[in-house]
């Protein structure tokens, strides 16, 4: 493994390009618009730690946190921009697990880009660079079984479900069911 092997060095978030005309960067102060639209979305902030209700403060502080995760060798968060040069949405490398032999990825699109190919774009391209270039040997996703626009993103991206995980996660107040997803590396 390259970068994921300097120990104590911050993580390099580089930028992606992605199919579609789609592109992933590190995270700037200026997409608090976007962590704003995302923070009105009913499920995002459930899921991440997108702030809901949304203050400038807690914007900033989110996009603090995306750096500080990099800084902290948890993993790679990008910005998933259009290509109009919008962000629309966000994808995540973590590193939890790596020890272990795998990483998941996580990823949201705001709802006025949804349907246009964001998350599929995102989350192959990461998946291919965290499979190639940082030869990690198997990636996972978690997403609820109702979620079938996520559903259709692993699976397009290449994932293959592997089974219910029964109260996995705690989603609001309650505890919910995931399917779990993963991709396997065969360059490894």
């Amino acid at each position: 493994m390259d970068r994921v092997d300097r120990m104590g060095q911050p993580l390099d978030v580089p930028e992606l390009a992605a199919a579609g005309g789609f592109t992933l960067r590190p995270w700037r102060l200026s997409d608090l618009p976007l962590v704003r639209e995302a923070s009105r979305d009913p499920y995002i902030p459930l899921i991440t730690t997108v702030p809901s209700p949304w203050s400038e403060r807690a914007g900033v502080a989110f996009v603090e946190r995306q750096w500080g995760r990099a800084t902290a060798r948890a993993g790679y968060p990008f910005v998933v921009v259009g290509p109009g040069g919008r962000p629309v949405g966000s994808v995540g490398l973590w590193l939890r697990n790596l020890d272990q032999g795998r990483a998941s990825l996580g990823y949201w699109v705001v709802a006025s880009a949804r349907g246009k190919g964001a998350a599929v774009a995102a989350t192959g391209a990461v998946a291919d660079w965290a499979l190639r270039e940082l030869r990690i040997p198997r990636l996972e996703l978690w997403m609820e079984p109702w979620n079938t626009a996520s559903v259709r993103t692993a699976e397009r991206a290449g994932f293959q479900r592997e089974g219910l995980l029964r109260g996995w996660q705690r989603i609001g107040e309650k505890r919910r069911d995931v399917f779990m997803y993963a991709l396997l590396n065969d360059w490894a």
